[in-house]
Order: C-alpha cells, then sequence, then structure tokens
C-alpha cells in the first residue's frame, strides 16, 4: 500500500499548511498514541529540535497521545539520533522527533522511531495512517496518559556518545571549530568534544527559534570554513539543525563531504579489523568513493537515497557503516541510526589513530566531478516519466560510454527534482547537466 502522509523521512511540510499544522498533530499523536498502545502498556519519548513551531506541535501532540491512553515524556531540545538512544534507554514504545533536520524555520515534521531506536516499519506507519482516518476517540479518564519530563537527558547523551570512542581517548592538542546550525546540537556537541580534551570554539549555538539552519550549519558552510582558517583550527565540524548531519572542513577550509568522512571512517575499521562487509552508499555517492574502497578490496553497495534505505540495507547484509555525502553517516556498530556527533568522533578517531590531518586523510580519495542541479516542479505530471526527459538522459548516458552515471530522481521531502551527472571530465558533465536540468524544467512548466 502506498502512504498518504509519511515520506521517505518521516511527514514534513511548510508549517500552517496541511499535513503540518496543530489539528493534525493532535490527531497524528492520538493515531500513533492509538497503534503503540495495541503492543502494550506504551511510553512514548518527545524531543524536538530549536524551531519555534515546536512548542506548538509538542503540545498538539502530548494532548493526542495522552487521549489514547499514552505516557508521554518529554526530552525538549535534543538531536534526532538522542532521541533514538533514549527511546531504547528508558524502554518507551516509541520515539518522536519534532523537526525539518536541514530544513529552514518555517518547516517543520514528525519523524518517529521505534523501541529499539529504529525507523518505524512499514506496517505501524500503515496502521498510524488508517487511525488518522478513523474517528478520534478519548479512554476512559483513569487511563488518560500522565506527562513527565526527562532533566537529564543531554547528560546520558553525552556520556553515550564519549562511550563510542575507547575509554581514555583524549583529543587535547586539537583544536576543533564546531558549527551547531542554531540546532539541536547546540548544547550537547560542544560539551562532547570539550570533555574528551579537544579545543572547541562553537559557532551557531544561539538558536532564536527563527535562525535554524539560516547561513549556517552543513547546508551553509561558508562561515565555518572562514573560522577554521581565522583560527588556525585543525579542522572544523558542521552539524544540521537535528544533528544526523556532519560535514568537516580540513585546515585549509576546504569541505570534506559525507562521502569522504565515510571512507576515512571504514578505511580505519578495516584497519583495525573492525570492518563487517563492506559499505552501503546511495545513488548519490560519488564514483570516487565506489573506487577508493575497490583499492582497499572493501565491498560497496548503493541503496536509494535517504538513510532510511542505507540502514535498511545493512541490516539486510549485517553490514556496520554506511551514508549519504550530505552527511548522514551510520555506524550501527555504536548506534542505531545516522548520528553526526558520533560519526565525527569516529572521524577524529581515525586521524587519531593514523596520526594525520584531515587533508591528508582524504586525499586517498579522488573524487569525480560531479554535478547536481535541482529543479523545482509544481506537482501534476512527473517530469521524470515525460519522453523527452528520458530520452535525453539515456543519450547522454551511451555518450559516456560507462565512464559516467547520469541519476534524475525527485526528493522525498522537498518538490524539486535533481538532475545529477557524474564523469572524467567536469567541463561535460556540467553540460550534460545542465542539458537535462532545462528539459526537466521545460516539461514542468
Amino acid at each position: 500500500m502506498s502512504k498518504k502522509y509519511f515520506g521517505t523521512d518521516g511527514i514534513r511540510g511548510r508549517v500552517g499548511e496541511y499535513p503540518i499544522t496543530p489539528d493534525f498533530m493532535l490527531k497524528l499523536g492520538w493515531a500513533a498514541g492509538m497503534a503503540f498502545r495495541k503492543m502494550g502498556a506504551c511510553k512514548v519519548l518527545v524531543g524536538k529540535d530549536t524551531r519555534i513551531s515546536g512548542y506548538m506541535f509538542e503540545s498538539a501532540l502530548e494532548a493526542g497521545l495522552t487521549s489514547a491512553g499514552a505516557d508521554v515524556m518529554l526530552l525538549g531540545p535534543m538531536p534526532t539520533p538522542a532521541i533514538a538512544y533514549l527511546t531504547r534507554t528508558f524502554q518507551a514504545q516509541a520515539g518522536i522527533v519534532i523537526s525539518a533536520s536541514h530544513n529552514p524555520h518555517d518547516d517543520n515534521g514528525i519523524k518517529f522511531f521505534s523501541g529499539k531506536g529504529t525507523k518505524l516499519p512499514d506496517d505501524i506507519e500503515l496502521m498510524i495512517e488508517e487511525l488518522l482516518d478513523a474517528p478520534m476517540t478519548v479512554v476512559e479518564s483513569s487511563k488518560i496518559g500522565k506527562v513527565s519530563r526527562i532533566n537529564d537527558a543531554s547528560g546520558r547523551y553525552i556520556e553515550f556518545c564519549k562511550g563510542s570512542v575507547p575509554a581514555g581517548t583524549s583529543f587535547s592538542g586539537l583544536k576543533i571549530v564546531v558549527d551547531c546550525a542554531h540546532g539541536a546540537t547546540y548544547k550537547v556537541a560542544p560539551s562532547v568534544f570539550r570533555e574528551l580534551g579537544a579545543e572547541v570554539v562553537v559557532l551557531s549555538a544561539q538558536p532564536n527559534g527563527l535562525n535554524i539552519n539560516h547561513n549556517c550549519g552543513s547546508t551553509h558552510t561558508e562561515a565555518l570554513q572562514a573560522a577554521v582558517l581565522a583560527e588556525q583550527a585543525d579542522l572544523g565540524i558542521a552539524f544540521d539543525g537535528d544533528g544526523d548531519r556532519v560535514l568537516m572542513v580540513d585546515h585549509t577550509g576546504t569541505v570534506v563531504d559525507g562521502d569522504e568522512l565515510l571512507f576515512i571512517i571504514a578505511r580505519d575499521l578495516r584497519g583495525r579489523g573492525k570492518l563487517k562487509g563492506g559499505v552501503v552508499g546511495t545513488l548519490m555517492s560519488n564514483l570516487g568513493l565506489e573506487l577508493a574502497l575497490a583499492d582497499l578490496d572493501i565491498p560497496f553497495v548503493r541503496a536509494n537515497v535517504g538513510d532510511r534505505y542505507v540502514i535498511s540495507e545493512l541490516l539486510e547484509r549485517d553490514w556496520v557503516i554506511g551514508g549519504e555525502n550530505s552527511g548522514h553517516i551510520v555506524c550501527f556498530d555504536h548506534t542505531t541510526t545516522g548520528d553526526a556527533i558520533i560519526a565525527a568522533l569516529q572521524v577524529l578517531m581515525a586521524l587519531k589513530a593514523r596520526n594525520e590531518g584531515l587533508a591528508q586523510a582524504r586525499q586517498a580519495l579522488r573524487k569525480c566531478p560531479q554535478v547536481l542541479i535541482n529543479v523545482r516542479f509544481g506537482g501534476g505530471v512527473n517530469p521524470l516519466e515525460h519522453a523527452t526527459v528520458k530520452q535525453a538522459s539515456e543519450r547522454v548516458t551511451q555518450a559516456m560510454a560507462g565512464r559516467g552515471r547520469v541519476l534524475l530522481r525527485k526528493s522525498g521531502t522537498e518538490p524539486l527534482v535533481r538532475v545529477m551527472v557524474e564523469g572524467e571530465d567536469e567541463a561535460q558533465v556540467r553540460g550534460y547537466a545542465e542539458e537535462l536540468a532545462k528539459l526537466v524544467t521545460e516539461v514542468s512548466a
């Protein structure tokens, strides 16, 4: 069955536009509570990022969940992966995150975690959707859920992150700049790195509800690049608004993306005999990552774009490391979902073990030129199904004669078509990408 509300990463949209409205969130809380209660006694953790609409939706979800008889434990602003971890440790039936990740403040959304700290199974999402179309009822007064607040959530998660590196690890002598995107990592991330001995310069850690992801964080690294150079830091770390994506900046001010970070972690795991199987990337992973891993005899497979698909592939193969070039990196040997702080710590451990700087470590991966153009379209006909677009894509693929790739796909979270072309010649790649993007624009008009 196709889903009406759930996309690849929960439910997301513009605040005030259906379904990102208080009345829908009330009903969603009720439907989720009813679905989880079918599995027995129900306790649900609720966390959020720092966008202003989180207060409104937190209250609506709380009312809906308790009306269905679910007990609610409020975490306040916490990184998305922290909710996954705390859901497990509190033995809750589910965790809910109010966040639109890397999007601006006027978007918001809902992500769910199962009691195991993983994405909700499809059958549970379908059950919730079915209940959303049913009349809302309230359990009898004596069975209404109770609400409490977990006051030590940040401390618990900080210790969990620190526990992902060996006891006694010290990053003393390392100077890093940390950009928290005015988001959910603003308290915990600087503490983690400081408590492990690093000298930390903090950027974008003054959330006001409206500045999340605004010209900062992993989607806008310019300020971090400038700060790394100005501070003469060893490296910089950029998180997104909800703390499940990470990019880095080396001492020269160059951005190091998720593909390169994934390679650095995988190479270190293999060197220490800790790599189980191979690495999962996505359709957007750079061809250079695949070639660099092949040089190390590390198997590589591509999943669909979206961390839930990376996780699904890891589970199916019983592998431990995967991720996306956007900075979603999953370290299954430490946690159950993409976790930006833990991924950053694994990179720092890899650099420490080889006594390398970030700029040196990334040299072993030579990225192929890759051009990505986002084309906005307004519903209606899917431009990717248009004969002209299909024919042009096939023609470009044939022209590159096996030395490049074409990927056209719709975004799972925004009304965008992503046009990606990758190959050995940057000018040729850009020309092909612009040609295909122009066609997509024309057929979408």
